[in-house]
């Protein structure tokens, strides 16, 4: 089955929870209340039409499938400049961040705070239904999940930010000072407390469950560093979940909505962005898009030569120390998470009846993303868009497998098996089968570190998530100015530049605002 919970763009839920522009954008991202409260909170019906409009608020930019594009602000991919819906990002890349970009990074500021105030605005009104305090407790977690998820979304790009509880009603409101790190991360994790506590622990179907909010809380601990606290969750997260999380038994169909339907694949999404075409597919306006038009077709992410790379022969060596490695064929015997997440020089990509795709749009860096487009749909036209479908996932058991990997070799002093076990369960999964982590080669803490940072990006690349890596890790002013895009210009990354800047009209709509270190 495709998850039983689809989003659909239901009448209701977006009279209830739509926007409207104004004024500094304040209503745009305020959802209106245009349904009188006394003709409206009245039934069950209405607060499930009430979430159903929260969880849509996931499908705008970077809260849905575009998230992909994030790899390209690292070391993963190159981003053309030709991206209309995500205007100016390719040059967060090469020195141009500055607080008067508009595009990509007022996206990445203002999305998250419309699924807030649409949280808050549920939250604020679902007492008035007449709803069991159980019931009630467990729409309350969700909409607390997709918020919490939307602050973390927002503290990893600009630090501290303003802290909205409730639903606001005045631009004044709007106008307070931002929070810290630190007071944020407490608020994401008290949202995630209450949602691990009232979420049932069931597979996830298209609502958050317990194990979402879990695996999302490891993910926010390990960013901070609170190694221990997430071993903890972590531990809890896979002892008591037995049969509801598990890896897929086909990588590549993981990307694909014939993949996400099917049982055997999707059980190791634990939760995701949810399309459903052709009413509600990723992209028909302004104008028709999606991941397989704009990926597969119009080539608007390019992966660099360096992450293909760094994928390992099938013997598990690298390329410079295995006899499997043929300068003539470089990408040949490679593990095979490469041949399905890159295309690669020279492979013709064919759909399911071997008709071949060759329409894509010229690579600059001689690789195209596969992972994600779906070649059943090929050729890929304006009117496939209608079809593009493919939900986008934002936390799966590998994520869960690597987490306590990477947590656990931080708390002890030297490897145990049970950090090796977890890698080797990602890396021997059907399909993949690579060989066991060598525990003589990577007997130290240290040593290990570095080979689960590699087991991360092979794993996740082009999946959004490289970014937010390099920058937790701290090595992203380390890494990226290795680079050069395809015209020669060296990667820019600057110490401040683990912050994103404020855009100017942020602060000029919130005087209480105070821009990021390091940006004027």
């Amino acid at each position: 089955m495709r998850h039983t919970f689809k989003i659909a763009c239901v009448l209701t839920a977006s009279i209830l929870l739509g926007s409207t522009a104004c004024k500094n954008d304040f209503l745009d991202r305020n959802p209106l209340n245009s349904i009188s409260s006394q003709i409206f909170w009245t039934s069950e019906a209405d607060v499930q039409t009430g979430l159903t409009g929260v969880y849509s608020r996931l499908q705008q930019n970077f809260l849905g499938y575009e998230r992909v594009y994030l790899d390209g602000l690292s070391d993963n991919a190159y981003l053309d400049p030709g991206n209309g819906n995500q205007p100016n990002m390719q040059i967060l890349t090469t020195g141009g961040i500055n607080a008067g970009v508009t595009g990509a990074i007022a996206n990445m500021y203002s999305t998250p705070y419309r699924a807030i105030s649409s949280c808050n605005y549920f939250l604020d009104n679902i007492d008035k239904a007449p709803v069991s305090e159980e019931n009630k407790n467990k729409y309350k977690a969700e909409a607390r999940f997709i918020r919490a998820l939307c602050y973390f979304d927002l503290v990893q790009l600009f630090g501290g930010v303003p802290v909205y509880r409730n639903y606001l009603k005045s631009l004044d409101e709007y106008k307070i000072a931002k929070s810290s790190q630190e007071e944020v991360y407490a608020f994401i994790e008290e949202d995630l407390d209450f949602a691990i506590q009232h979420l049932p622990n069931t597979r996830y179907n298209g609502h958050a469950v317990k194990g979402s909010a879990q695996g999302i809380k490891a993910r926010v601990l390990v960013t901070q560093q609170k190694w221990t606290q997430a071993v903890t969750v972590l531990e809890d997260l896979m002892s008591n979940s037995s049969g509801l999380f598990s890896l897929s038994n086909n990588y590549a169909a993981l990307f694909t909505a014939a993949g996400q339907a099917n049982p055997a694949v999707n059980s190791e999404i634990m939760f995701s962005t949810q399309y459903l075409g052709p009413v509600n597919p990723q992209r028909t306006t302004p104008g028709a898009a999606g991941m397989n038009i704009e990926l597969g077709w119009w080539s608007l992410m390019q992966p660099y030569k360096d992450l293909a790379d760094d994928y390992e022969m099938k013997d598990g060596l690298p390329a410079s120390e295995s006899s499997l490695f043929d300068p003539a064929n470089p990408y040949a015997n490679r593990d095979p998470r490469l041949d399905l997440t890159v295309r690669l020089p020279g492979e013709v990509w064919r759909n399911a009846s071997g008709v071949a795709w060759t329409d894509s749009y010229t690579t600059a860096t001689g690789f195209l993303v596969e992972k994600y487009v779906d070649l059943s749909q090929a050729p890929f036209t304006t009117s496939t868009a209608t079809t593009t479908d493919q939900d986008y996932i934002h936390l799966r058991y590998a994520d869960i497998l690597l987490m306590y990997a990477e947590a656990k070799n931080e708390v002890l002093a030297t490897p145990d098996q049970s950090i090796y076990n977890a890698i080797n369960k990602v890396r021997s999964r059907p399909g993949i089968n690579m060989p066991a982590v060598d525990e003589e080669k990577y007997n130290t803490k240290e040593k290990l570190r570095d080979y689960i940072r590699h087991e991360y990006r092979v794993e996740f690349a082009l999946e959004g998530q490289r970014y937010n890596d390099l920058k937790r890790w701290k090595i992203a002013h380390v890494k990226l100015p290795l680079l050069k895009t395809p015209s020669n210009t060296p990667l820019v990354f600057n110490e401040n530049n683990y912050l994103l800047p404020f855009a100017s009209s942020e602060l000029l709509n919130n005087p209480q605002l105070i821009q990021n270190p390091g940006y004027n």
